[in-house]
C-alpha cells in the first residue's frame, strides 16, 4: 500500500514537473542546438515506423553506448527476427547509437518518467524485455514495465557507497523498483551486496563483472588511429587529457607550463567530455598563451602546435593510440573520474587524480596490479601532475610496464558481455 502510494505521488510530481524539464532541455539547447530537436520523443511520441515486439536496450549516454556495443551487437546476431531499439538521454549518445549501428537497430529517446509519456512508449514498442545499464532506475517506467509482464534485465550494475546513501532516503520508491528486475548483474560483490541491502534477494543478483572490461579495437577505431596519426608531423612526447570538465582544463594547463619548461616539443592534447564545451575549452587554452588548434580545422599538427583540442565525436579512443602519458578527467573533482581501461588497450600509462569513485573496483585492480599511477591530494597538484607526466616521458621502462600491467588487468577480467547475453536469453525464454 505504501509502495502503491508513493508511485502515485511520483507519477503526480513529474508529471507536474515535464513543462519545467522541457524548458530545461530548451535552455540547454542554446550552447547545443541538438537538445531542442526530437523533442516528441521525450514526451514518448515515436515515429510510426518504430517495430514492435523487440527489446529495448537502455544506456544514458555515450560512455554506456560503447560499453554496451560488445553486447548489442550479439543480441543482433542472437534474436535476428526480434527488432533491437537503443535508448538514450542525450544527444552525443544518439549520435554514438547512429554512428555504431547506423541501421541495425532502431533509435529513440527514452521519454521521461512520467506515466503518459511511458505509457505511449510502452504502448508503441511493446517490448518482450527492456535491459537498463549501471544505475538507471526509473521507478514509473520499470513498475509498468512489471505490470505489462515485461521482462526486466539490469546489466552492468553499480551500486556505490554513495549512490546508496542517496538511495536510502528515497528506499519507499527506489526499493519497489529493484525488487521488480527480474535479475541484477553487478559490476563487482561490493555493488552486489549493496543491492541486496537495498531490497534485491540473492537469488536475483549475480556478479558478472564490469561491461567495460569487454573493449575492443574494430576496424572504425584502427581508421581514425590512422587519420589522427597522419596529421602528426614530427616525433615528439604527447599528454592526452581524456573526458576533461571544468576545472581539469585549468589545472592541466598549470601543469603544461612545467612540462614546457622541461620538455618545450611536448604536445598537450585535450578531449573535452561535453561537446557545447568545445569552443570554451579552445579558448582557456589560448588565454593561457598556448598555440592552439583544433581537430576540426583537419590540418596538420605542427612543431609550432602546443594544444591541440579534439573537438569531434567519436575519436577519444583512438586519440589515446597517440599518447606517451594519458590522464582522466573528472578525477581531480566531484566527478569520480572516467573509464581508465580505453587507454590500457593501446597500453598506455594512466594518471588519474584522488576521485576515482565512479570506477572504485576498477582502480583497485589496477592499483594491485601496478597499472595506473594515482595522485594524492596536494597543495600544488598542477605541479604534482606535471612532475609525475614528466617521470613517464623520460622513465620509458617504467611508462612500458605501467601500460602492460593495464593490459593484462583488461584480458583478465573480460567476459561481462557473455554472461549479460545469457541472462536475456534464459529470461526470453522463460515463463513470466
Amino acid at each position: 500500500m505504501r509502495f502503491t502510494l508513493a508511485l502515485v505521488l511520483y507519477r503526480l510530481l513529474f508529471l507536474l514537473l515535464t513543462p519545467l524539464l522541457l524548458v530545461v532541455l530548451l535552455l540547454r539547447s542554446t550552447n547545443h542546438p541538438a537538445y531542442r530537436k526530437r523533442l516528441l520523443e521525450r514526451l514518448g511520441i515515436l515515429e510510426k515506423n518504430l517495430e514492435p515486439n523487440g527489446i529495448v536496450v537502455h544506456a544514458a549516454s555515450v560512455g554506456e553506448i560503447i560499453a554496451l556495443k560488445p553486447f548489442i551487437s550479439q543480441l543482433l546476431i542472437y534474436n535476428p527476427e526480434m527488432p533491437v531499439t537503443v535508448t538514450t538521454f542525450t544527444p552525443t549518445g544518439s549520435a554514438q547509437v547512429k554512428k555504431l549501428f547506423a541501421d541495425k537497430v532502431q533509435h529513440c529517446y527514452l521519454p521521461l518518467d512520467n506515466i503518459i509519456s511511458t505509457t505511449m512508449f510502452l504502448k508503441r514498442l511493446k517490448p518482450k524485455a527492456m535491459v537498463f545499464m549501471e544505475t538507471e532506475l526509473w521507478p514509473n517506467l520499470i513498475s509498468q514495465c512489471k505490470s505489462n509482464q515485461i521482462k526486466l534485465l539490469l546489466v552492468n550494475g553499480r551500486l556505490s557507497d554513495k549512490s546508496m546513501r542517496s538511495y536510502q532516503k528515497l528506499a519507499w520508491l527506489i526499493t519497489p523498483a529493484i525488487q521488480s528486475f527480474d535479475r541484477i548483474l553487478t559490476q563487482s560483490q561490493v555493488n552486489q551486496e549493496n543491492y541486496i541491502a537495498m531490497g534485491a534477494t540473492p537469488e536475483m543478483c549475480k556478479l558478472s563483472g564490469n561491461l567495460k572490461f569487454d573493449v575492443s579495437l574494430n576496424n572504425d577505431v584502427v581508421t581514425k588511429q590512422r587519420e589522427l596519426n597522419s596529421l602528426m608531423t614530427e616525433k615528439r612526447k604527447i599528454w592526452l587529457i581524456a573526458s576533461s570538465h571544468p576545472g581539469d582544463e585549468a589545472l592541466v594547463l598549470k601543469a603544461f607550463e612545467h612540462v614546457k619548461q622541461q620538455d618545450s616539443k611536448a604536445l598537450l592534447i585535450i578531449v573535452p567530455r561535453h561537446p557545447e564545451r568545445f569552443e570554451q575549452v579552445a579558448k582557456l587554452a589560448q588565454d593561457a598563451g598556448n598555440h592552439v588548434l583544433k581537430r576540426s580545422q583537419n590540418q596538420l599538427v605542427s612543431l609550432n602546435t602546443q594544444v591541440w583540442i579534439i573537438d569531434t565525436l567519436g575519436e577519444l579512443l583512438a586519440a589515446c593510440s597517440l599518447a606517451d602519458v594519458v590522464t582522466m578527467g573528472g578525477s581531480f573533482s566531484d566527478i569520480g573520474g572516467h573509464n581508465p581501461l580505453e587507454p590500457a588497450l593501446f597500453q598506455k600509462p594512466v594518471i588519474v587524480g584522488p576521485n576515482m569513485s565512479n570506477f572504485k573496483e576498477i582502480l583497485v585492480q589496477l592499483m594491485s596490479a601496478q597499472g595506473i599511477v594515482q595522485l594524492v591530494e596536494n597543495e600544488d597538484m598542477p605541479k604534482a601532475l606535471a612532475n609525475e607526466v614528466l617521470r613517464l616521458f623520460t622513465d620509458e621502462t617504467s611508462a612500458q610496464i605501467l601500460g602492460s600491467n593495464s593490459y593484462k588487468v583488461v584480458q583478465a577480467n573480460q567476459g561481462a558481455t557473455t554472461q549479460s547475453l545469457t541472462a536475456l536469453q534464459n529470461l526470453l525464454k522463460s515463463p513470466y
